[in-house]
């Protein structure tokens, strides 16, 4: 037999077998095991696709200039709140030790806060936040991952022109990317100008200017501070409820959200995350004030931001340490349901130890990867007794919350941007509040109530009657979600 090899043959595998010595080296460092064996098995097997894909995307590092960034804010943040303290007295012990770990990862203190409504009616909404605008006298700042001027926020975009007309400064933050597949995108930012907003994209990807990253890192976060006085915190987007993209309007789709309307202490703890994502993208130094950290409502809350900045992960932690504390119950909201191996573990440890668990996604999600993504996981989640709650088509369950033992003095929940996926814990920058007692444990409740009583359970038995080509292709995506 002859083995005989041409040059460039020889060139090509030494080249080959190069690149898969190095990369065993070089990939797993930094990395969770998972995502490390998801790259070496796509440069293993397709090293000239795996390379570059890793290239491009395989660091969650986000530039020199956003890491100092970081750390000088965290540094800030932990200066002017350091005579803040927890405001824990009266709390369960397991949500003392919740408030100390967010506390611990993110700088930001458990403060006192009043829950003046929770918002879910799209229409409703935007026009409470335009009337909030109307009676603005100073300040509004406005971060939010997608942003078009459309029917539904007209009444906003309105509202901020007569706002900047008698003098208010508007700033506004969206995704480039997040915000620029919609429809009207060049329109929307010579309309920003042209009425006096003072606005910026986060994380822009322009190469031909030097603005280079990972091209799939997002700024997720979804929130408004009117005055420095009132803040809305959750998952709404300024835009219309069907999205404007042709494939949704063809499915009918409709986003279905939740927006937390904020007073107190707690909106100063979202003014200052603003502050530090303005600073970052425009220059410009907000001032920050201190939290105060004694007030007489009945609700403790706690901002707990998260994203490519954080490298300990404070939203996964939370989560999973509030899943391990529960006793009783656990309702898990989110429409991008791909847990980490840790979250994984925590929800079906505490099915295995009596707790009941309920998890509610959509029955069709808009994202096609991540929804086969997801539904790899069901049988194991099925058969450790979670209960899977399919929220019915066309709508899309986009509200993001966890609910742990509601009727119990133990108590609290997390609402905000934040899916329970590996992209929200390493790839997206995200904004909770965790909620350690008050008022808004009994409306996620309630709201949980509605979600439950118009969703469909999904059962091992009808599960399992999907067919072959439908595993298939969920276990090949499942592979994708490692690739972190």
């Amino acid at each position: 037999m002859n083995f005989d090899l041409s040059w460039w043959q020889f060139a090509a595998m030494l080249v080959d077998y190069t690149i898969k010595f190095i990369m065993i080296g070089v990939v797993p460092g930094g990395r969770k095991p998972s995502s490390a064996n998801a790259w070496l098995l796509l440069i293993l097997l397709l090293p000239f696709v795996g390379l570059p894909l890793y290239l491009l995307m395989g660091s969650t590092f986000v530039s020199r200039r956003r890491h100092r960034i970081q750390v000088e804010a965290r540094r800030n943040i932990d200066d002017i709140n350091l005579g803040v303290p927890d405001l824990t007295a009266g709390l369960p012990a397991e949500t003392a030790a919740v408030v100390r770990l967010n506390r611990a990862l993110t700088g930001y203190p458990a403060v006192p806060g009043d829950v003046r409504a929770l918002w879910t009616d799209y229409r409703k909404t935007m026009h409470r936040i335009a009337s909030l605008i109307d009676d603005a006298t100073t300040t509004v700042n406005i971060e939010i991952y997608a942003v078009a001027w459309d029917d539904t926020t007209d009444v906003v975009f309105q509202a901020i022109e007569r706002a900047v007309a008698r003098g208010v400064h508007v700033r506004l933050l969206f995704d480039h990317i997040g915000s620029q597949k919609y429809p009207g995108f060049r329109r929307l930012k010579k309309r920003l100008t042209d009425i006096g907003v003072d606005w910026h994209m986060m994380l822009p990807l322009d190469p031909l200017h030097g603005r280079w990253r990972r091209p799939d890192l997002r700024n997720h976060r979804k929130l408004v501070v009117v005055d420095s006085r009132v803040a809305f915190l959750g998952s709404f987007n300024l835009i219309d409820r069907g999205y404007l993209i042709r494939r949704h309007v063809r499915a009918g789709r409709q986003w279905v959200d939740a927006f937390v309307e904020l007073e107190g202490s707690i909106v100063a703890s979202t003014e200052s995350m603003f502050a530090v994502d303005w600073y970052t993208e425009s220059g410009e130094v907000i001032a920050q004030r201190a939290v105060e950290g004694s007030s007489a409502s009945a609700n403790v809350l706690q901002l707990v931001p998260s994203g490519p900045g954080y490298f300990t992960e404070p939203n996964l932690r939370m989560f999973v340490s509030m899943i391990h504390n529960a006793k009783e119950r656990i309702t898990l909201c989110s429409p991008y349901f791909v847990p980490e191996e840790s979250l994984l573990e925590a929800i079906t440890s505490a099915c295995y130890r009596g707790v009941r668990v309920d998890l509610l996604v959509s029955a069709k999600s808009d994202q096609f990867m991540v929804h086969h993504a997801q539904s790899a996981y069901y049988e194991q989640l099925l058969k450790a007794g979670v209960r899977i709650w399919e929220f019915p088509a066309p709508f899309v369950l986009h509200t993001k919350f966890m609910l742990i033992d509601d009727h119990l003095p133990t108590s609290v929940a997390v609402v905000g941007s934040s899916n329970m996926d590996i992209r929200s814990f390493t790839l997206n920058y995200e904004s909770s509040l965790f909620v350690a007692s008050g008022s808004l444990l009994s409306m996620l409740s309630a709201l949980g109530a509605r979600y439950l009583a118009v969703s469909r359970e999904l059962t091992l038995e009808r599960w399992a009657q999907r067919p072959w080509y439908r595993r298939y292709i969920d276990n090949v995506l499942k592979l994708t979600s490692a690739l972190q």
